[in-house]
Order: C-alpha cells, then sequence, then structure tokens
C-alpha cells in the first residue's frame, strides 16, 4: 500500500468529521475512520474505511485494533480524537464517570498506541497525535475527570516520544482550546458567551486550525518535533 494510512478515532464527532472531511479529498492518504454510537454518521469510500468499537475497555480497544489490522496491514499516523467529558464537582464525581473518562480519553491512547507502535518502528516511521486540551494545563471548574485524563495524556505523548525518537516516529500532543464543533455543542449559550469573553482573541477556533497543524505534523519535514504540546487555544494560558 502506497497510501499514508491515517486512523482518526472518534471520527464522528465534530471534530473527527472535520479531520475526516479534511484529509478525505489528499489521494495519497488511506482513511481508516473510528466511531462507536455515532458510526451512522460515517460513510466508507473508496479512501475511507469504517471500523465500529466501543474505546471504554482493553477488550473493546482490542476488538477495534483487530478490525483494523483485518483491513490494512499497518497504520502510519494514529490520530487519538475520541473523547468524552462527565462534568461534576470533584465531590460529586461518581467513581463510573471517573473510570470512564479516564478509559476513553487515557486508556485508549495508551492501548491503539502500545498496538500500532511496533509496526511504525520496524517501518521506521510514524506519527501519533493526541488530542488534549488547555484544561489540562489550566484545571477548570467542574472537570477533575476531563482535566486529569488529558493531562495525563500529555505525559504520555512526551513519553512514548523519548522511547520511539530513534526510530523515525514522533508523538506530540494538540493542546485545543475552545473550537466551533465538538464538546462546545453542549454548552448553554450564556455559559458560551463567558467562555468566548475569556478568549484573548474574542471568538471560537476554527477546525481548519488543527487539520492545518496536524497535516503538517504528519509529514517528513516535521519529522524533528516530537514530544511537544502545541497549543491552539487563541491565547487563553
Amino acid at each position: 500500500m502506497d497510501k499514508k494510512v491515517i486512523f482518526i478515532t472518534g471520527a464522528s464527532g465534530g471534530m473527527g468529521q472535520a479531520l475526516t472531511k479534511w484529509f478525505s479529498t489528499n489521494e495519497t492518504i488511506q482513511l481508516v475512520l473510528h466511531a462507536n454510537d455515532n458510526a451512522d454518521l460515517l460513510h466508507a469510500s473508496e479512501n475511507a474505511i469504517l471500523v465500529k468499537g466501543d474505546l471504554s475497555s482493553e477488550e473493546g480497544c482490542d476488538e477495534v485494533i483487530k478490525q483494523v489490522l483485518s483491513k490494512v496491514n499497518r497504520i502510519d499516523v494514529l490520530i487519538n480524537n475520541a473523547g468524552i467529558s462527565k462534568s461534576a464537582m470533584s465531590w460529586k464525581q461518581t467513581s463510573e464517570d471517573w473510570k470512564q473518562t479516564m478509559a476513553i480519553n487515557l486508556d485508549a491512547p495508551f492501548f491503539l498506541s502500545k498496538a500500532f507502535l511496533p509496526a511504525m518502528r520496524a517501518n521506521g516511521f510514524g506519527r501519533i497525535i493526541n488530542i488534549t486540551s488547555v484544561v489540562a494545563q489550566t484545571g477548570a471548574i467542574g472537570t477533575a475527570a476531563y482535566a486529569a485524563s488529558k493531562a495525563g495524556l500529555i505525559g504520555l505523548t512526551k513519553t512514548i516520544a523519548k522511547e520511539v525518537a530513534v526510530n523515525g516516529i514522533t508523538a506530540n500532543a494538540l493542546a485545543l482550546g475552545y473550537f466551533e464543533t465538538g464538546m462546545i455543542a453542549d454548552v448553554p449559550d450564556e455559559r458560551l458567551q463567558q467562555i468566548v469573553s475569556t478568549i484573548p482573541m474574542g471568538r471560537l477556533g476554527s477546525t481548519q486550525t488543527v487539520c492545518s497543524a496536524i497535516d503538517w505534523l504528519i509529514t517528513e519535514e516535521a519529522g524533528y518535533i516530537t514530544g511537544q504540546v502545541i497549543n491552539l487555544n487563541g491565547g487563553m494560558y
């Protein structure tokens, strides 16, 4: 297979759909798209292969990995985009919501990276892009599980980057601020206006910023960039 194979988790979500649309027009790329509950929002094509599965357990991750490897013989770029947020004050956070958030936001990127890294190492090329959040760096009221999981993802990114740097593989994290799609859709209008007022640029981010950043990170020219947290947040710190 001559095409670069990109696996996007959570491809049916807002950011996942934006990434899918961005890369689907590139004939040099073979997409492998993952979804769970909203798989009907994705459509298979010559350049897009679909897999479905629940990433909230190791067994579920293993099943998704099996599906992927039954359809392609390798993954060149892994974009760990799938994520959830279970908002609650720390003292009200249920253990079930905590565990599920950790499982999808942190455990799944680990299991998927673990599965695909051996082939990347053998091929001497690979790109891992982990989608994290400004909340991992700043904290936010009611986001204990989400912030902790996304902060953990930063640590995982930096560690993997050091472990495989000599193999032509990079691992980087994009720390996103507030964008025009995704989880922001669930935020009430009044709260949304409050959020926008805290962004120095005074607006939500465009998905094109994320797509173009990833587009560059997966190139050969970006091969010296690894272990980095790239902040896409409109000036929020």
